[in-house]
């Protein structure tokens, strides 16, 4: 399976980033034994072993910084899979969740709510 554009591009500004500030992983990055075919090849190996279908975007990057470092590691053969590529939803703490329809809200009635339901608790009750 070639690995999508989008994927290739991501891994690839990673790992130059990360050359770029590490002069160790430059030297590895740059070894003629070692493609972003074959990296990608061998993330998909991995993740295959694992069964899982979603990874953090660092575990990815993880694996990709480890083709290039481990020398046994050879040259990976294809995987046969699909790859999404999605950026993180920005967490928004002033968002409210989105309001509940009134046609889903379910009213009780009192005959309808038992006895122990129908106590409310306050602070010196726990």
């Amino acid at each position: 399976m070639k690995a999508s554009e989008n994927f290739k591009t991501a891994i690839e500004n990673y790992l130059n980033q990360t050359a770029l500030a590490d002069t160790v992983f430059a030297k590895d990055f740059v070894k003629e034994s070692k493609n972003l075919e074959g990296c990608c090849n061998y993330i998909f190996g991995e993740v295959k072993k694992t069964g899982l279908c979603a990874f953090d975007n660092q575990e990815i990057f993880d694996m990709a910084v480890k083709y290039y470092t481990d020398d046994s590691i050879g040259q990976p053969q294809p995987v046969n899979c699909k790859v999404v590529v999605k950026e993180p939803a920005v967490a928004d703490l002033f968002t409210s969740a989105p309001e509940v329809p009134q046609n889903t809200v379910v009213a009780k009635t009192a005959a309808t709510v038992p006895k122990a339901e129908s106590k409310t608790l306050t602070l010196f009750d726990l």
